[in-house]
């Protein structure tokens, strides 16, 4: 026989889940938000994940989105345990990833007076969150209609925005009491807002009379009608398309290696390379040094294409375009000429001398961070999703060359924190397998990432582990510090591997420490298994980081 909690606030939100069309629910074990997690895992409709560490869990639940592009429920208990949530609300926040943050509590009169487990968690995520509400406990007048209000308004919020929402439930004691039938609830009207949109005469315009036309895409999930557009504009030589490993568009004549590009550029060549027409497609973008370029390029109109964010990274937006970019282009392309410009042909000059200076440097290299890079370009099977750590590895990634393979890394805050949580989320609700490329630091970071009974067989994790935070040694300034404060407090040295990790984890294990090795195992790495799959590859006898900058300093040279 089934068991039902009897709180009604729970059953409300049971069925208005049910009938919105959210299935996941990932559980943090605890007592006040027992009555959820007894409600959820009774229910055929909820898949039910329970997930410990709720600083996992949450970042689980955010990878799930990602794949499945559909929002995901998240509980926990009260107290500490919600705070936790707290990297990962910010995360999707910034990344736009529909979260929806149901956090159980204490009933309000219990907040302030010394009771466990109890802070003041309504509100909480105020600053990173596209609402934030608290339900009535079931005592309370009109407590039904209004709760049913409330989630309604949440769960509609979180599809609109596709972002985290909080809900924050007070629960009185007991908190045991169950049920073994639910009432029945009326079909909801269902008023989640669509957008129209018509683009503007004056737009057309602009972009017919540009000479230099930019098309920049940041961190985007692929979208095929969007790749088919932009492609269009590139085949005439109409546009300069310029994007990176997280773009998720591919074209052979986009511009896919930015920092090969523009890393060396002089005071003449912002001038040289400037657009008069920037339009921005996307969230963050990874490269530093095309921040630089364009907030000195100072376009004289830029448009930013997102639903949600306008924000201003070039210090020249001109056109806040609210709307999805494939829409948009869908719109664009019925007016404009798709005439050639000489502008696509002075980056096309560009591209093809700095692309031979990489293939000459990719003949010298040793093994290192960047030799590893290299080849796993060529290697990983097309089929797999690639998920990059943030620092190094998301960096190294921007200069190899990974044709279609689908890309991700958590660029919304760009934290190492819940880089193998994510994509351990992301596998677990994508039938294609998941590899997770990750350093050393970010991966030690979230070990709790593997503490998942849920993790596929065909998951792969290839870490490299240089036995630091390298890419402080990479980047400008650490590097005036003391060797001996660099080293223990910023790049935090280390003999750590994931041995034993994987052993307690599950993971089978293989360590390479030279490139033969690399070169021997790396195939037969992707081949399928029982086990999950840990590569740890050892670099800490080269030093990466002058590798790095040797390749930099050798794209210099004419």
């Amino acid at each position: 026989m089934k068991k039902y909690s009897s709180k009604r606030s729970i059953q409300i939100l049971a069925n208005l889940l049910q009938q919105y069309g959210i299935s996941d629910v990932v559980i943090s074990p605890g007592s006040r938000n027992a009555p959820l997690a007894i409600h959820f895992s009774e229910i055929d409709h909820f898949n039910c994940f329970s997930i410990v560490d709720e600083r996992s869990a949450a970042f689980v639940a955010l990878g799930m989105a990602k794949s499945e592009k559909k929002p995901v429920a998240i509980t926990c208990t009260s107290g500490s345990a919600a705070v936790n949530y707290y990297p990962a609300v910010t995360e999707a926040f910034y990344q736009n990833v529909p979260l929806l943050v149901l956090t159980a509590d204490r009933p309000v009169d219990f907040v302030d007076i010394f009771d466990g487990q109890t802070i003041r968690q309504n509100n909480i995520f105020h600053q990173h969150s596209y609402g934030d509400f608290q339900l009535l406990e079931d005592k309370e007048e009109n407590a039904e209609d209004i709760n049913f209000e409330m989630i309604k308004k949440a769960i509609e919020l979180c599809f609109e925005k596709q972002g985290p929402v909080h809900i924050n439930i007070p629960l009185e004691e007991p908190l045991y009491e169950l049920v073994s039938e639910l009432p029945t609830f009326p079909t909801v009207e269902k008023t989640i807002k669509k957008k129209e949109y018509e683009i503007p005469s004056n737009l057309v315009a602009d972009w017919n009379t540009s000479q230099r036309i930019m098309i920049l895409v940041g961190t985007k999930d692929y979208i095929p009608e969007l790749e088919n557009q932009l492609s269009q504009l590139v085949k005439n030589h109409t546009a300069v398309v310029l994007s990176e490993a997280n773009s998720n568009v591919y074209h052979e004549k986009f511009f896919r290696f930015i920092d090969r590009y523009i890393f060396n550029f002089t005071e003449e060549d912002y001038k040289k390379y400037a657009p008069d027409l920037l339009i921005t497609v996307g969230q963050n973008v990874v490269s530093k040094k095309v921040k630089q370029f364009l907030r000195k390029a100072r376009p004289k109109q830029h448009w930013h294409l997102d639903e949600v964010w306008q924000p201003d990274t070039y210090f020249s937006l001109t056109e806040k375009i609210e709307v999805k970019p494939e829409v948009f282009f869908s719109k664009l392309l019925k007016f404009i000429n798709l005439e050639p410009r000489p502008y696509y042909n002075l980056w096309d000059v560009l591209r093809d001398k700095k692309d031979a200076k990489h293939e000459k440097f990719l003949n010298l290299v040793e093994f290192s961070d960047f030799y590893f890079f290299n080849k796993a370009s060529q290697t990983v099977p097309e089929n797999y999703n690639i998920h990059f750590s943030n620092s190094s590895g998301i960096r190294y990634a921007q200069l190899f060359d990974f044709g279609r393979r689908k890309m991700y890394c958590n660029r919304g805050t760009s934290g190492i924190d819940g880089s193998t949580s994510t994509a351990m989320g992301f596998a677990i609700k994508n039938s294609n397998p998941t590899l997770l490329i990750t350093g050393d630091l970010s991966f030690f970071y979230d070990i709790n990432g593997l503490w998942n009974q849920y993790i596929p067989p065909f998951v792969r994790i290839i870490i490299f582990n240089n036995g630091e935070g390298n890419i402080f040694k990479i980047i400008p300034g650490p590097g005036n510090a003391n060797p001996n404060t660099l080293d223990e407090f910023i790049a935090t040295k280390h003999h750590k591997n994931a041995e034993h990790l994987a052993k307690h984890f599950g993971f089978s294990y293989t360590k390479v420490e030279d490139d033969r090795t690399l070169d021997r195992v790396l195939d037969n790495f992707f081949k399928p298994d029982t086990l999950p799959k840990i590569l740890e590859i050892n670099t800490h006898g080269t030093n990466s980081a002058d590798v790095l900058k040797g390749y930099f300093e050798f794209m210099k040279e004419s």
